[in-house]
């Protein structure tokens, strides 16, 4: 085996050993602990499982939110973990080192290693669900990221004009912020912004099924649109990528990939060229198969 990864989610961590040519070897799951130490020993537990398969592999971990450069500390809205040493407690329960990767990142790895974005460079991974997050790889490897919030690019202020144009109200941000990106381009931002049309609550399934015979989802799916392309703009601009590959609930939506494209080709510098977009592969593996990847790169430049 060549190395392991343990996708650890807010319902279940699942743990997959891959084989040298990154095919799936084995995998287990078990449910995710609400108390914060029988989480850790829960994933003392998944570690020792990957340990089974292969001595001194590389094991890696990928979970939702940030772990703080300096103090160790966790941030995250689904695990009992936030303001608790995770990683070190994990590493100390399973006597091991083990390496640690935000999920969206950990998708963005594994897509620009194996799956949409491989070859691309830059590649630049994209999360569109309950919130908004991604990550950059160049050359093979994530970019650096010395305060652990490169990525966070749901936490980019909204473009001025398309909330001054469709007179969208300012939303504070569940960072703390006024104005986030990820207030209107997440699965529930879309919501909100069907809400801001009609004045009901419909879910983000609703708006976008309904987009082709109900005039206020096509609007608000269009709104969306002109949300999004500024944002991509944005990214085009700073990072300037040959891929951009997109994930979480919202990548589902049917012709995404293509709106973004038509959109994000008419917003740009006129004869320039823009990124491929394309939906990530790698689906439930995404998120295991970047952390073995990262704990991988991690060993092999220890």
């Amino acid at each position: 085996m060549i190395a392991a990864g343990i996708d650890l989610g807010g319902t279940k961590i699942e743990a997959q050993v891959f084989a040298p040519d990154w095919s799936l070897a084995a995998r287990h799951r078990w449910p995710t602990p609400k108390d914060y130490p029988v989480l850790v020993a829960a994933m003392a537990e998944a570690i020792r499982w990957c340990e089974t398969h292969g001595t001194n592999l590389p094991i890696g971990i990928s979970a939702a939110g940030l772990v703080h450069p300096e103090t160790g500390l966790a941030l995250t809205s689904n695990l009992s973990a936030t303001g608790k040493p995770f990683p070190a407690d994990i590493a100390t329960a399973a006597g091991r080192k083990i390496a640690w990767i935000n999920d969206c990142r950990a998708l963005t790895l594994s897509e620009a290693t194996l799956g949409a974005a491989r070859g691309a460079d830059p590649a630049v991974g994209l999360i569109l669900g309950t919130g908004v997050a991604g990550g950059v790889v160049t050359g093979g490897r994530l970019l650096p990221s010395p305060a652990a919030t490169g990525g966070e690019f749901g936490h980019f202020p909204l473009a001025a004009g398309p909330v001054t144009a469709h007179n969208l109200p300012l939303l504070t941000c569940g960072c703390g912020r006024l104005g986030c990106v990820e207030t209107y381009l997440s699965a529930p931002g879309l919501s909100r912004i069907a809400a801001h049309l009609t004045g009901q609550t419909h879910a983000p399934e609703t708006v976008v099924a309904g987009r082709a015979t109900t005039p206020c989802f096509a609007m608000a799916w269009d709104i969306w649109l002109d949300l999004a392309t500024e944002f991509l703009v944005t990214l085009c601009f700073t990072l300037d990528p040959e891929v951009i590959v997109i994930g979480g609930g919202l990548s589902r939506a049917p012709g995404l990939t293509a709106d973004l494209t038509r959109r994000l080709a008419q917003a740009t510098l006129k004869t320039f060229p823009i990124p491929a977009i394309r939906l990530a592969e790698g689906g439930d593996a995404s998120g295991a198969r970047g952390a073995a990847l990262h704990a991988l790169n991690e060993a092999e430049h220890a």
